[in-house]
């Protein structure tokens, strides 16, 4: 977490919320290029705290991890988290909604560009996360409409999103906004307050139509508020502000707000609605299902090791108060770090809401739940989401390898999103992930963190083969040494088989052509054998049948008969037409309903089969595309699907069946 950039932590005592009401905790997420982080460095300095020094080495890591920031705003404690914008970087977010309170989804007023908000949409509406939209960079809008932004966002979210306030103009450009629960009217000033002004008499008319739609939202679940909407009464801002608190907790609906947080518009008014709406963390923790009285309880989501530092497991804190020292799921907790304004300060002790880190818990995995006891239950955690991407890793140094698996060890554990695996077929190490920039970043942390120099190459595909006609071979292995030889003569015939059925043989023998007790041997030898085949992969779906036979009654043995069995093989599979088989994968991608011809392209232009498309359940507005694509075509894939997609698409893939590879 980069806010861990700062080794030499300050010593502050422990933070207490006025009235002992824990910090409340919001999580700022949205597309690459959304202005997120501009947002987290502008709330931070509305509530009085310099957002983060932006130091050269932060510059590096700037979105690929989440930073984290705590702030004090008219007496009240809050945690802010900064998200990654990027989809390979996903799991970071993910993790931080877990503990968050709130999620802010950041987005551009562009309604061509609301598509790149849906999987968090979704990914909210299925946890139940309350969550508000600010629509940042309004002063770029021109003559676009704000409504026509959230008409575009609402097509895909199936939470109502409904609107906080209605631009005023001036020349075609937003100058301020009406807020249309208080019904207050403010210009924007430059780094300074807003001005409190009358609302615009161009503005009345447009004021009150986007208010009583509010209303109607609101009255869905008021039956107060509802009342007065059926009597055409005019609500007072407290008949809003009160199911507007309700809506929010619940998930029932996403207010929207804008504003431009590079010149600070709108900011001050946002976290006014945060101070309203957000959930206090004994909510969140109840909706979580843990009870407000017992042990302490806390909740690891985010897994750092720090150098000398040592390991960092970053949590929230849902129930009680964790001191230094004390001892959680077997282990003594080495220190505790908060955060004001994102710079690292140790603290005595930690009580409900907050979120830090805990030093020296090297055992407590990512997602863990934390109790003096250990007995907590488990607590909902988002699983990491499936690689799309891989390449394979190599030292430099070869003496470096044992260095190396712990590494990758570590790495895992900071980014459960990252995978390793051992590929003892290909003889490769190698690394999955989200895409070529999610690797990239590991690749330098392998660097950075622990010395290690690596190369990065194309994963090897397995390949197999198999064979297209029958063929039968006689082999003699005949040696004389002195003493007791070597002797066996075997006849052997390979045909091919369906499609993965597998290896099979069959003694035919009769007569006693060969002794049963060699039998057994040859068969062993012939399956050993069919593990390379004459065009160097192992061989499958075959049979192969010992036909005929001889043998010598002192110089015949299991060796003899596996070195002559293993002579056939190699010959028979020669002669039988060997063929190389590929691996071919069904793969299911997952674009907005636009993108799909152009997914249906992509696939078809790595030999890929469709077969067929449709809309995908509980996302409006997306696709998912089924095809059988060879794995040799999949390397790159994600990388092109993005750059088709704005960055929107990905994939899923499973193993489906070997096909002969004919080229591209």
């Amino acid at each position: 977490m980069s806010a861990m950039s700062n080794g030499n932590a300050k010593v502050a005592p422990a933070s207490k919320a006025p009235g002992g009401a824990g910090p409340r905790a919001v999580a700022l997420i949205g597309p690459q290029g959304s202005g997120k982080s501009t947002l987290f460095d502008a709330l931070l300095t509305a509530a009085g705290s310099p957002p983060p020094r932006r130091t050269e080495a932060r510059g590096r890591t700037m979105g690929t991890e989440t930073r984290l920031a705590h702030c004090t705003l008219m007496g009240e404690a809050w945690a802010l988290l900064d998200c990654p914008g990027s989809v390979e970087f996903v799991q970071e977010a993910a993790a931080a909604l877990a503990v968050a309170d709130l999620a802010l989804l950041v987005c551009e007023p562009d309604p061509a560009r609301a598509a790149a908000l849906a999987p968090a949409f979704h990914a909210l509406e299925k946890a139940g996360l309350p969550a508000m939209v600010f629509v940042n960079k309004a002063d770029t809008m021109g003559d676009g409409r704000i409504r026509d932004t959230i008409a575009a966002l609402q097509a895909h979210s199936r939470r109502p999103l409904v609107l906080r306030q209605v631009p005023i103009r001036n020349g075609g450009e937003v100058t301020g906004y009406v807020d249309l629960v208080s019904e207050r009217a403010y210009r924007w000033r430059k780094g300074e307050p807003s001005e409190l002004i009358r609302i615009p008499d161009t503005m009345r008319s447009r004021e009150t139509e986007a208010r009583a739609a509010l209303a109607e939202a609101l009255a869905d679940h008021d039956d107060a508020l509802l009342e007065k909407v059926v009597e055409d009464a005019i609500p007072t801002p407290e008949d809003l502000y009160r199911p507007m608190h309700a809506d929010v907790v619940a998930g029932g609906l996403d207010p929207v707000l804008f504003g431009a947080a590079e010149r600070r518009h709108g900011v001050m008014r946002l976290w006014k609605a945060l101070r309203h709406d957000v959930p206090h963390p004994e909510e969140t923790a109840a909706r979580r299902g843990i009870e407000p009285e017992g042990e302490p309880v806390a909740q690891v989501f985010r897994t750092l090791h720090a150098g000398h530092g040592g390991r960092l497991s970053f949590a929230r804190i849902w129930r009680g108060t964790l001191k230094d020292g004390a001892v959680v799921n077997g282990v003594r907790i080495g220190g505790i770090t908060r955060f004001p304004a994102g710079e690292a300060t140790k603290v005595p002790e930690a009580g409900m809401g907050e979120v830090v880190a805990l030093g020296r818990l090297d055992t407590v995995a990512t997602g863990a739940a934390l109790s003096p006891s250990g007995t907590v239950p488990v607590l909902p955690f988002p699983a990491p989401p499936a690689p799309v991407y891989a390449v394979a890793i190599a030292n430099e140094d070869r003496k470096d390898d044992v260095r190396l698996s712990g590494a990758l060890q570590r790495l895992t554990e900071e980014d459960p999103s990252i995978t390793v695996l051992q590929d003892a077929e290909t003889e490769q190490i190698l690394l999955g992930g989200q895409g070529d920039i999610h690797l990239g970043h590991a690749v330098t942390r392998l660097a950075e963190a622990h010395g290690l120099r690596v190369t990065t190459a194309r994963p090897r595909i397995a390949f197999r083969e198999t064979i297209r006609r029958a063929a039968r071979h006689h082999a003699r292995h005949r040696r004389q040494t002195g003493g007791h030889g070597q002797f066996a003569d075997v006849t052997l015939e390979v045909t091919p088989r369906a499609r993965g059925e597998g290896f099979a043989f069959e003694d035919r023998i009769v007569g006693g052509a060969i002794p049963r007790k060699f039998i057994p041997a040859v068969a062993e030898a012939a399956e050993e054998a069919s593990h390379k085949g004459p065009l160097g992969n192992p061989v499958v779906d075959i049979a192969v049948a010992l036909l005929d036979g001889a043998f010598h009654s002192v110089d015949s043995s299991d060796m003899a008969f596996a070195t002559a069995t293993r002579m056939a093989m190699q010959e028979a599979l020669a002669k039988a037409e060997p063929v190389i088989l590929e691996p071919i994968d069904q793969v299911t991608i997952l674009v907005p309903q636009d993108g799909t011809p152009a997914a249906q392209r992509l696939l078809s232009g790595r030999r890929g089969q469709i077969l067929g498309f449709a809309e995908k359940e509980d996302w409006p507005g997306w696709d998912e595309v089924q095809a059988l694509v060879p794995e040799a075509e999949l390397h790159d894939l994600i990388i092109e699907l993005r750059s088709l997609t704005m960055g929107l698409g990905t994939y899923t893939r499973r193993f489906d069946h070997l096909a002969e590879a004919r080229g591209r």
